[in-house]
């Protein structure tokens, strides 16, 4: 069992939560944390860019002029890569960089990547994060007050309320869903700060996955 203190909104500890290594993946896999992260960010290209190459020109390919005897400096055709016009020596084409990973990788991934942030002790887990209306400020000293000085992730059972939105004015705070937790978004910023009904509903969600038998836990979400 690996064990994150979890503090209140002035950032007293006032208690902790327990939670299975094995449920998590047992042990900090960096191979498959670094296989999910290159993927993620992979994914994520556009891959859209091109360029012409010499097939691609509409020049004619007749010599401008006589290899030798003119004094100028020799040249072939117009659609050359040195000459102004011209198609490019190396052309770039559109082309996809998506990678493929089986599911069952991919949700081990995103656990593991929380069983990482547990064992440094980048977890800031809060009793309850509750806002009566929006307040960048009282945001700000929450974090203050959680020793956070770094990036930070926010998850959140909904990013439309008070707590999205006294975060989305931090620069080096990013909001998201819980269900849509995963290794990339994860392991770019040092701290999570999530509280702990959200982190129990998780670990719920991610038992199902792994024991599908289990009833009444709905599916987590991927990306």
């Amino acid at each position: 069992m690996i064990e994150i203190p979890i503090h209140n909104m002035t950032g007293q500890e006032v208690d902790s939560l327990q939670v299975d290594e094995a449920l998590l993946g047992g042990e900090v896999r960096h191979a498959l944390l670094k296989q999910a992260y290159v993927r993620y960010h992979a994914n994520r290209r556009q891959g859209s860019a091109h360029t012409r190459g010499r097939s691609d020109t509409s020049y004619s390919t007749r010599k401008l002029y006589r290899q030798k005897g003119t004094g100028s400096a020799r040249r072939g055709a117009a659609g050359s890569n040195v000459t102004r016009g011209g198609g490019r020596a190396f052309a770039k084409s559109a082309r996809s960089f998506r990678q493929k990973m089986p599911t069952k990788m991919r949700r081990l991934a995103n656990r593991n990547a929380i069983l990482a942030k547990a064992i440094d002790g980048e977890i800031k887990l809060v009793d309850t994060l509750n806002f009566e209306k929006p307040s960048t400020g009282q945001f700000s000293s929450l974090l203050t007050a959680l020793k956070i000085d770094r990036t930070c992730l926010v998850a959140l059972n909904s990013t439309v309320g008070p707590q999205a939105k006294s975060a989305r004015n931090l620069e080096s705070v990013s909001v998201t869903h819980v269900d849509q937790l995963n290794v990339f978004e994860v392991l770019n910023h040092r701290y999570l700060l999530i509280d702990k009904a959200t982190l129990q509903s998780w670990l719920t969600r991610a038992e199902s996955q792994l024991n599908p038998g289990t009833t009444g836990a709905a599916s987590q979400g991927e990306n």
